[in-house]
C-alpha cells in the first residue's frame, strides 16, 4: 500500500539514542489511528555522539548509529508501509558539526588548510580583514582567553600510534599538526648514534617538507600518508619508540612559548569562544561557539558529493531539505535534485517543493528583494 503523494498530516519525531527507529516504528499504529499520513524524522545520518537534534552531522554517507542500523531504519519503512504511511526524512546539507574530533572534513581542512581538498567545501573566509586570520580559521573552542589556557597547559600535544599522526588536544578537540612540522617534533626523540629507525623516518618527513613547493597538493598528501604509516608500523613494532615520541611531546607541553610557535604556523588558530561573534570567519549555525560550520553549496562538486550520500534505499519515500539558511541563489541547487531525485527514489514528489520554492523567488524578484536573473523558474 503506498502512501500519498503530497503529505495530508504529518506528525514529527525527534530522533536521538533514547528514542531510535525501533521506536518510532512502535508509535506507527498509534500515529495511523490519529489519521497521520507521513512521519516526519529529523535528520538519520552520522551526527555527533549524543545529539540530541541531529543538525550536527559529520558523515554525510552513513546511518546515525545511536538510531540504529540499516535493517533498523527499513523495518520502520515496512512498517509505515503496512499502514500506507510515507516518511518526509529531514536531509541537511548545507552544514556539518565541526570541532571536537570526530569530522574527517573538517580535520583535513585544519591540517591542510587552502591545500585541502575539502577547504573549499567549507564557507571559509580565507583572506579576512584581520591580518592575522589570513590563510587560517579561527577555532573559538577555548574555555578562557588563549593565553591563560596556554600556560596552564591545557592545550595537550599528542601522539596517535594507530595513525602515525600528531595533534595538539583541548579536552575533546583536536587540532592536527601539519606534517611540514613533524621533523622538529620527532627530531627530538631521536635517540644519539647510528641505527635509530626513528631518524629515517625523520628524515622521510624532512623530505617532505622541503619538496613541499615543488610538489602538488596531491602529491603531498599522497607522500604523507605513507610517511605517517612508515611511524605508525615502526611504534607497532618497536613501542620504546612510541614511549621516546610522548616523552618529547611532554617536553614540547611543558614549554609554553615552543608550543605557541608551533601553534602560530599551522592552518588555524584556537581562540576563546567569546570572540566568534567578532572574529569568526567561517558561516556558522545555531550556536556562538561556531560547533556547526556552513557548507558551500554553490560549489558543483560539492553538491554532487552530497547527492550521492543521500540515503539510497530510502526509495518510495520523501526528503525535506533544510531551506532555512539556503540563499535564494542557490535555487539552481534544487533543479539539479529535481533531475537526480528521481532516480534515486523514484517516487519522491520533489516537483513539489520546487514550485513552492519558485513562488517564494518570483514573490520576492517582483517585491524588489531579489534581482531577476536569480533563476529562471518554471
Amino acid at each position: 500500500m503506498f502512501p500519498p503523494n503530497i503529505p495530508r498530516a504529518t506528525y514529527r519525531l525527534q530522533l536521538h539514542r533514547d528514542f531510535t527507529f525501533a521506536h518510532a516504528e512502535a508509535v506507527v499504529p498509534y500515529l495511523a489511528a490519529l489519521g497521520i499520513s507521513h512521519l516526519y524524522v529529523s535528520p538519520i545520518l552520522k551526527a555527533r555522539a549524543g545529539s540530541q537534534h541531529g543538525y550536527d552531522i559529520i558523515d554525510h554517507n552513513a546511518l546515525n548509529p545511536e538510531l540504529g542500523d540499516r535493517a533498523a531504519f527499513e523495518a520502520l519503512c515496512a512498517r509505515l508501509a503496512e499502514y500506507g504511511m510515507g516518511l518526509v526524512v529531514d536531509f541537511v546539507p548545507n552544514h556539518m558539526g565541526v570541532g571536537g574530533a570526530d569530522n574527517a572534513w573538517w580535520l583535513d581542512v585544519l591540517e591542510w588548510g587552502e591545500d585541502s581538498p575539502y577547504a573549499r567545501f567549507f564557507d571559509i573566509d580565507w583572506q579576512p580583514p584581520r591580518r592575522e586570520l589570513k590563510g587560517k580559521v579561527l577555532l573559538p573552542f577555548l574555555g578562557d582567553h588563549y593565553g591563560a589556557i596556554l600556560e596552564r597547559g591545557e592545550l595537550v600535544p599528542k601522539f596517535d600510534r594507530d595513525e602515525g599522526t600528531l595533534s595538539v588536544w583541548y579536552w575533546e578537540h583536536r587540532y592536527p599538526i601539519a606534517v611540514r612540522d613533524y621533523p622538529e617534533i620527532l627530531q627530538a626523540a631521536v635517540r644519539p648514534g647510528p641505527g635509530d629507525d626513528l631518524l629515517d623516518v625523520v628524515l622521510d618527513f624532512r623530505a617532505l617538507a622541503a619538496g613541499q613547493a615543488g610538489r602538488s597538493a596531491q602529491s603531498r598528501r599522497s607522500r604523507s600518508v605513507q610517511c605517517k604509516a612508515r611511524l605508525a608500523g615502526l611504534v607497532a613494532v618497536k613501542p620504546a619508540l612510541g614511549d621516546a615520541i610522548d616523552a618529547a611531546l611532554a617536553k614540547l607541553a611543558q614549554d609554553p612559548a615552543r608550543l605557541h610557535d608551533l601553534l602560530e604556523r599551522q592552518s588555524y588558530r584556537v581562540s576563546y569562544w567569546r570572540v566568534a561573534a567578532d572574529e569568526i570567519n567561517y558561516r556558522r549555525f545555531f550556536d556562538r561557539s561556531g560547533g556547526c560550520a556552513g557548507i558551500y553549496l554553490k560549489l558543483q562538486g560539492l553538491f554532487l558529493r552530497l547527492q550521492h550520500r543521500l540515503p539510497r534505499h530510502c526509495h518510495r519515500q520523501r526528503k525535506n531539505l533544510d531551506k532555512r539558511s539556503c540563499p535564494f541563489e542557490v535555487l539552481s541547487i534544487f533543479a539539479k535534485l529535481n533531475m537526480i531525485l528521481p532516480q534515486l527514489c523514484p517516487l519522491v514528489r520533489f516537483d513539489v517543493i520546487m514550485r513552492f520554492l519558485c513562488r517564494m523567488a518570483k514573490a520576492k524578484v517582483l517585491s524588489g528583494v531579489m534581482p531577476p536573473n536569480t533563476l529562471a523558474c518554471p
